[in-house]
């Protein structure tokens, strides 16, 4: 073999394509944050919106993600919602509840109106009642990801932030629970055995449960021997939380609930706080922008077409249920009624929590879950775009910005 020959293979061995879902993830990641920048840069919005922007220019050229989720998006999902959700979780003080019985009250009646409103709102449309149960049982979760993000950029703090953290976490909890008791309900519904249904569920929530204990467990070993606002320290903590996921995907139960139960174990066996860096420093965060661009993306103009008026209907049923709860209860809860207002405003988008539930439920129920694509992915292309912008009002509205963010929020972060 001439040395030519040789210098030809290695050459042809670097030219080796990179693989569809390594370019995925980075054409995610360079879009989101060109996008992001830009939005910061030339309005006072939050760089989410740039984010989702991103992800809507691609779905409007036909290069959205596919529903149910897979590959490259699957894991994005995974991960960056399975670290957001146990952040929450560890933020949640469960003693908060029982100090504060309204506070209780207002998570328990907001989760269930806005779930009872959408589906009679969609009923009176003509909607099959099994896609009903489920677009409300789907629409019920205010998401983790948009809110958090805004009130990190922006360095909000107070009452109406720390509640917005507890409400999501608790009608998150809700939902993943419903929506697997629907999945059993419908199981014996089409023939099978209940009782072989009700074992499966079992298992699944003693598995689920089993995982989260040995998440929190392994954290709390951690955070006893090492600082966690330490670099290295929250690389070893990711590790874990992600090592934690998968695990969950490989033996399939929910990657929503486990976290979020080992953050709750976690928080409220412990008086101490748990503290590190917000969204798991630089590698959360990244997993968090790519996040938002795939869910803004996850739509096409057929889906926007199908779903309509009945997805304009879903979000103004579930508005209105979700302020009217949080609002009527808000004196009972130790909040005026505009901190309620404002609350209940955080509610309002629709994003990744309910697309990750949505792809379970059609993994597991194509025939049953195929009416509840166009309603669901409508909603939440709008409210994804329209959400941000809400929590930035209502984060305004309640005087929880500090003064640099009332006047220019989108140099906060920078200065973090």
């Amino acid at each position: 073999m001439t040395a030519l020959d040789s210098g030809a293979r290695v050459w042809a061995s670097l030219a080796v394509a990179p693989s569809g879902e390594l370019i995925f993830v980075v054409a995610v990641l360079l879009a989101g944050a060109l996008a992001g920048e830009f939005i910061a840069a030339t309005t006072r919005l939050p760089r989410v919106v740039g984010y989702t922007l991103a992800g809507c220019v691609a779905a409007a050229f036909g290069h959205g993600v596919t529903m149910p989720l897979n590959g490259a998006a699957q894991v994005v999902c995974d991960l960056a919602l399975g670290l957001l959700l146990f952040e929450i979780g560890c933020r949640v003080r469960l003693r908060w509840l029982r100090r504060n019985p309204g506070l209780a009250a207002t998570s328990l009646a907001e989760a269930l109106l806005s779930a009872i409103a959408v589906a009679l709102v969609l009923r009176l449309l003509d909607v099959g009642w099994q896609t009903a149960v489920a677009c409300a049982i789907l629409a019920m979760p205010a998401p983790a990801a948009v809110s958090g993000r805004v009130a990190l950029e922006l360095g909000a703090e107070g009452q109406v932030t720390q509640r917005a953290t507890l409400l999501t976490a608790l009608n998150t909890l809700y939902a993943v629970v419903a929506l697997t008791l629907m999945r059993t309900w419908w199981a014996a519904d089409d023939g099978g055995s209940l009782s072989q249904a009700l074992m499966g569920l079992t298992g699944s929530l003693l598995t689920t449960l089993a995982l989260a204990a040995l998440l929190a467990v392994a954290v709390h070993l951690v955070g006893r021997r090492l600082d966690l606002r330490n670099e290295s320290a929250v690389l070893l903590l990711f590790g874990l939380v992600a090592f934690a996921i998968v695990a969950a995907r490989a033996v399939g139960v929910s990657t929503l609930l486990m976290p979020l139960l080992a953050g709750l174990l976690l928080r409220n066996s412990s008086e101490r706080p748990w503290v590190w860096p917000r969204h798991f420093g630089t590698s959360g965060g990244a997993l968090v922008l790519m996040l938002c661009v795939i869910v803004g993306s996850a739509w096409t103009p057929q889906i926007l077409f199908a779903g309509g008026f009945a997805a304009l209907a879903l979000m103004a049923a579930r508005f209105v249920a979700k302020t009217v709860a949080i609002v009527a209860l808000a004196s009972w809860a130790k909040a005026s009624w505009r901190q309620g207002l404002a609350l209940s405003i955080t509610m309002t988008p629709l994003s990744a929590t309910a697309l990750v539930m949505l792809s379970e439920l059609l993994r597991a129920e194509p025939s049953l879950a195929a009416g509840v694509v166009p309603i669901i992915l409508t909603s939440i292309a709008v409210l994804e775009l329209a959400g941000p912008i809400a929590v930035q009002l209502a984060l305004r509205l309640a005087g929880e910005l500090p003064p640099a963010a009332q006047a220019a929020p989108h140099h906060k972060e920078g200065r973090r």
